[in-house]
């Protein structure tokens, strides 16, 4: 049975201060009767990490790293692995975002062997993929999201999707201006089951969380959580603010 799962992507954003202020914001308005079925991960940056899980030991609310590197060790100065995270309490990594896919040009290889790497230390993944507004206007969007799933996921055998959340990034629909309508999302999350069916079967594909992530916000989040193959988004912007964030778990 797939979960609802609402995750706020911090970015580059918070210091320690903010960070623990905003963190002290969530805690207050969810609960775990509130929340009932539902999965709330915060994903802070390298830094707060640590404060995070600390923070949040207490409550319903998990915390995930935004990135990790493949390596177990070594002279990759800047980078943090795997062991590295779990060691502090970290059990998610958001792997595949469109940010590091665009600006730090990480391949669908190298993603496929991150993923290897978080699973084989018992990290669960959030596994981010989407199209660029090129491949929608040229209509290669089913085109190029099956290839990305391919060539990162489907090496993995059946008994590994419990440990990985689909998160549909539409990035033509981030900051450009463009607007992608709950239709669009759901006709989406539709096809990457239907791929997930195709290469496994229908067990799996009815089991995976697709979370949405393309500029989710109070007012469309319920409209979008409403559609079937929709369970939950990977929020942005709108993790930043605790009234934002929490009217969005609501909504789910």
């Amino acid at each position: 049975m797939r979960k609802n799962i609402v995750a706020g992507n911090w970015k580059m954003n918070k210091n320690l201060k903010e960070a623990k202020d905003l963190i002290k914001g969530i805690k207050k308005g969810v609960s775990s009767k509130k929340s009932k079925g539902k999965r709330v991960i915060v994903a802070p940056s390298f830094v707060n990490l640590n404060s995070a899980v600390k923070r949040t030991e207490k409550s319903i609310i998990e915390v995930a790293a935004q990135n990790m590197h493949e390596a177990k060790s070594g002279a990759f100065t800047g980078e943090v692995s795997a062991d590295m995270l779990s060691e502090i309490g970290i059990e998610i990594v958001i792997l595949g975002h469109s940010e590091r896919r665009s600006i730090f040009a990480e391949s669908n290889e190298l993603l496929a062997k991150k993923v290897d790497t978080a699973l084989a230390n018992n990290l669960e993944v959030i596994f981010c993929f989407g199209e660029s507004l090129e491949d929608r206007k040229s209509e290669k969007h089913f085109e190029v999201v099956e290839t990305q799933l391919r060539e990162s996921l489907f090496h993995l055998l059946k008994e590994n999707f419990s440990n990985i959340i689909l998160a549909y990034e539409p990035v033509w629909a981030i900051g450009t201006g463009e607007t992608a309508s709950p239709e669009q999302a759901q006709e989406m999350h539709a096809f990457i089951r239907q791929v997930l069916e195709k290469e496994y079967n229908k067990e799996l594909a009815d089991s995976v969380s697709i979370l949405y992530g393309g500029s989710v916000k109070p007012a469309n989040a319920e409209e979008i959580f409403s559609k079937p193959d929709v369970d939950g988004g990977l929020i942005g912007g709108a993790s930043l603010k605790p009234k934002d964030f929490l009217a969005i778990v609501e909504a789910i």
